[in-house]
């Protein structure tokens, strides 16, 4: 790798963990959770607790491998490594495109979220000026990216931990918003949706997690990340209890969940309806707040498994070019140009465009979790020697691993069941295609 081509090593360890956080608190919990919590109940808070014990599993899966080689191409770099060239090439792809979809959905929940204050705004001038504003925040430094995530990802969560206490006291103090508490400890209403209505759950629960990764990409531009990204990744599980499962807890306790509407955040819904307006006004601040950290967390993560593939000779040179900052910026420009599709999309599609791009990231999100677990699989295999001496490992392996694996299948095989979701059961396997048939092309071209 020349100079020129070389990222700095910035990022601290508040970075870190804001940019997981970032990553990870955003549209899939201020929007998509009013879904599942129609669909399954109460028990959507154990939905999120199942489906954090996999995202943890994952993620120590992820630590392993990273603490050990640190690199800015993460999860893709370890599949070229530990599976072989084509697992890199899918997985480097894969995430390119997802991230790239997932910065897509949290463009165009802004708009949703603008609607509740200004109805009538078209939703694909907010993306057109939100995508210039956070192209060039990225294309600064590095540093400063870290710092604004810093900030900005601070704002929500000080929020919700705010809301937290709020709704806590409200919960214990204000006896009668929710007459049906009761009755939660009935299964036939813990388990609204029966469990059809869970396992539907945990498809869209999936989703709300993705994104967790992030923290392995920035370990490529971190100071000692051999300290930094283990303090980072423990902090998933503390991050998973307090601003996912306490909040859904929250959201069920204060008012009927069948009472809830499905086309706005439930933070801002609940809060509207037990007569707090005030509170839904700052929770809508809140949900715009954490769809952009998100939003900016996925440029960020986008542009560097860009710069990645470039290294690897998976795209385009140029691509691999930073500036005297060490910006990858050709990679940022030309990730920021594919995700101007989503203002098309929100300009012919402006009530369905955030169904269809939540649907396809999530098939997008699931190929990326298989291929950490299988590459940990594997590099646990090729190290058997050294495993005893990793300074961070996965616990229970390979129980733990296999464990995850099987719940992805499940996940991915109620996809097929869901008519919101059959596009990306269908449209998963022919993307692979796509990129398998890219793939050969681009061996026989290197072989000429």
């Amino acid at each position: 790798m020349t100079q020129k081509n070389k990222l700095k090593h910035k990022l601290k360890n508040r970075h870190l963990q804001m940019i997981a956080l970032g990553g990870v608190i955003g549209t899939g919990l201020f929007f998509g959770s009013a879904k599942s919590i129609h669909l399954t109940g109460p028990s959507i808070v154990l939905s999120y607790i199942l489906c954090g014990i996999v995202m943890f599993i994952i993620m120590r899966a992820l630590g392993e491998m990273s603490v050990y080689k640190p690199n800015s191409g993460s999860f893709s770099e370890y599949a070229h490594e530990y599976i072989g060239p084509y697992a890199g090439f899918i997985a480097g792809w894969n995430a390119w495109f997802e991230y790239t979809i997932v910065c897509m959905t949290e463009l165009t929940a802004v708009g949703f979220f603008l609607d509740y204050w200004i109805p009538g705004v078209p939703h694909w001038e907010t993306c057109l000026v939100l995508l210039m504003f956070f192209t060039t925040v990225n294309l600064i430094s590095v540093r400063f990216f870290g710092e604004f995530e810093f900030y900005f990802a601070g704002i929500k969560i000080i929020a919700i931990v705010l809301m937290l206490a709020f709704s806590a006291y409200i919960i214990f103090f204000k006896h009668g918003l929710n007459p049906d508490i009761n009755l939660y400890k009935d299964p036939s209403y813990l388990f609204a949706g029966g469990i059809k209505g869970f396992a539907i759950s945990l498809v869209i629960v999936v989703f709300s997690f993705g994104g967790t990764e992030f923290v392995s990409i920035a370990a490529g531009e971190a100071e000692n990340p051999k300290k930094n990204i283990p303090l980072a990744i423990n902090g998933v599980i503390i991050r998973i209890l307090l601003f996912y499962v306490l909040t859904m807890l929250a959201i069920v306790c204060l008012y009927p969940f069948e009472k809830l509407a499905t086309n706005v955040s439930p933070f801002v819904d609940v809060f509207q309806k037990i007569g707090i307006p005030v509170a839904a006004q700052v929770m809508n601040v809140v949900a715009i707040t954490a769809a952009l950290s998100a939003f900016n967390s996925c440029l960020y993560s986008s542009s560097r498994m860009l710069y990645n593939l470039s290294l690897h000779g998976n795209s385009g040179a140029n691509l691999a070019k930073t500036n005297k900052a060490g910006i990858p910026y050709q990679a940022i420009l030309w990730t920021s140009f594919a995700i101007l599709i989503a203002v098309v999309i929100n300009y012919i599609f402006p009530e369905k465009a955030l169904m269809y791009l939540l649907t396809i990231a999530t098939g997008a999100i699931l190929i990326t979790w298989f291929i950490i677990l299988i590459s940990q699989l594997r590099f646990r295999n090729i190290h058997k020697s050294i495993s005893k001496q990793l300074d961070f490992k996965l616990r229970l392996f390979p129980y733990s691993s296999i464990f995850a694996i099987l719940m992805l299948f499940i996940v991915m095989i109620v996809m097929t069941q869901m008519d919101e979701m059959k596009l990306s059961a269908y449209i998963t396997p022919f993307w692979i295609l796509l990129l398998t048939v890219l793939y050969v092309l681009r061996k026989k071209t290197l072989n000429k």
